[in-house]
């Protein structure tokens, strides 16, 4: 019961941030764009739908550690491109350092549901 709970949280955390990376499609695309990767909209909407669908496997239990594992390929190449603290100074850096531990951590959780 609370494995299930957890895995409902973990994933929907997902899903909802693919969700709201589509509401404010625009503007999280020109972030990304501003940030120099190429082709920030279509990263922007595949990256997305991997949260949302993969998220939803995770917290539905549909092949649950291809789910994980998916999440944590997009984990990982979404903390080195946008969250790459090392290039920025003062409070930006210090932002972005944040966020990308915390991608850290999300990834061990995302481990032990691969493996779950």
């Amino acid at each position: 019961m609370v494995a299930s709970l957890g895995f409902i949280l973990l994933g929907g955390v997902f899903v909802w941030a693919g969700t709201e990376h589509f509401w404010n499609f625009r503007v999280v695309s020109g972030m990304l764009a501003d940030k120099g990767l190429p082709a920030a909209k279509g990263l922007l909407a595949l990256g997305s739908v991997v949260e949302i669908v993969a998220g939803l496997c995770l917290a539905m239990g549909v092949m649950r550690p291809y789910a994980a594992v998916a999440l944590i390929l997009f984990t990982i190449a979404a903390s080195l491109m946008a969250l790459n603290f090392w290039r920025y100074s003062g409070m930006e850096r210090q932002g972005l350092r944040s966020a990308f531990i915390i991608n850290v951590a999300v990834v061990g959780g995302l481990l032990l549901a691969a493996t779950a």
